[in-house]
Order: C-alpha cells, then structure tokens, then sequence
C-alpha cells in the first residue's frame, strides 16, 4: 500500500513514521509512505502558500493552487487518482471500520490544512474525503494525518507479528480491550489475576473475553450496539445489568 501525506511540514511527519513499528514496516516495504512538501508546488517566488481571507477574520487561509498542483503531480506520478483524504474539524469522525475499510485500498492521500483552514475552491475541485479524529482543534491536520497513516498500515500484512496483535485490541470489533499485566505477579499488594497464572488458555480466553465485555458496558456501551456478540455474551452482559 501506499500512503501519501501532503504537508506543509514533510519533516515532522516523516521523522514519526520513520520510528517504531511504522519505521521498520517502511524498510521492509510491507507499506510506502511519501510526505510531500505543498510549497514545492506554489507559483508565489517567496514560497508562499497562505493570504489573507475574503471579508476579513483571524489567521490564513492555504490558497488552493499549490493544493491542487500537488495532488494533480501526485496522480501523474502514480498513474492514478489515490483516494484524497482532507483532515478537518468537519469531517466524519474516524472509526476503527473506516480504517479497515481504508486499509483495503492500494493508494491513499492525506491532505493536511494548517492555519484557518484551505480556500473552499480547492475542496470544491478535488471532493476529498473530509475525516475528523475528533471534536477538538489542532494546529494543523498533520497529527490527524499521522494517526490515520499509523491506524491503516498497522493492519496491513506483514507489519506486526500477527493478526492477534490487533484483532483483540479495543475498537477493532467494537469492543474494548481486556485489562493486561505482566511481571511481577504481585506488586504494591495488587495480584495478577490467578485465572492468567493457570496456564488453562480456554478459562483464559474466556476471563478475557468477559471482561472485555465488562470494561465496554461500563465505559463506552454505545459501541455494543455493533459488536458481533454470541449467545454467551449477550447473557452474560445481561447478568451483569442485573448485578
């Protein structure tokens, strides 16, 4: 898969994806991700890419030309037109099944705004698709931009170990993740829980199982409402609305 990030700020958001588990995917090529510099594309001999806004208000705004020439010089690049992404307060909240949805493209382009935003004519001209990480504001779209390039190439093939490592994690099937510990077994008078020293991995699937069910009803039990639940789970949430 390949990601493209156009940035104002390629270094920021090269440096993040070039560390950890996104770092090490880069290099074995399991997914490719190209942050690219919008200024490269402005006609403006200073390199600008903002002005003042139309009747008046506070801050920038990014005009659309070099948007636009740089989108247009990425798809001849790769021969096609990658699914545009615009981060912005606006759009749809991301979602865990969204990232699943992205991760089964072959290309992807994240737009990041900066200052009070992008002209309106450029959105108007490339119908990208508008996700919000959040209600909350930010600086700019590349810490958006970032998680959803973290978010979608964690789960492509070959970047962690296994399926497991993310299919039991919170979000993915609409449940949240059961609590964890490691070593020692006691610590500050707190134990492990003794079901996880047994070794008896169906009694441990189970224990985890429940409370993952448990923690998602007590904490966020809007996301049961599309959680692929079997008959024993649905009775044992039910018991625990009793207690």
């Amino acid at each position: 898969m390949r990601i493209d990030i156009l940035t104002l700020f390629p270094e920021m958001c090269n440096a993040v994806m070039s560390e950890s588990i996104i770092g090490r995917a880069r290099k074995a090529g399991k997914v490719e991700i190209n942050c690219i510099d919008i200024r490269n594309y402005t006609l403006d001999k200073h390199r600008r890419v903002d002005d003042k806004p139309y009747g008046g208000g506070m801050g920038m705004i990014m005009a659309p030309q070099p948007i636009y020439d740089c989108y247009l010089s990425l798809c001849e690049e790769i021969g096609t037109k990658p699914h545009l992404i615009y981060l912005t307060p606006q759009g749809k909240t991301l979602t865990q099944g969204r990232i699943k949805e992205l991760a089964r493209l072959d290309n992807i382009a994240l737009l990041c705004g900066h200052y009070e935003g992008i002209d309106e004519r450029v959105i108007e001209a490339l119908e990208p698709e508008e996700i919000s990480v959040g209600d909350y504001v930010l600086t700019g779209g590349e810490l958006p931009a970032l998680i959803v390039a973290d978010a979608v190439s964690r789960i492509l093939p070959g970047v962690l170990s296994g399926e497991e490592s993310f299919e039991e994690e919170s979000h993915f099937n609409s449940l949240l993740e059961y609590p964890q510990y490691t070593h020692p077994a006691e610590w500050q008078g707190r134990e492990v829980p003794e079901v996880l020293l047994s070794g008896h991995h169906a009694n441990v699937e189970k224990w985890r199982r429940e409370q993952s069910l448990k923690r998602t009803l007590e904490r966020r039990p809007d996301m049961l409402d599309n959680a692929d639940l079997s008959k024993e789970d649905i009775e044992f949430l039910s018991n625990l609305k009793r207690d």
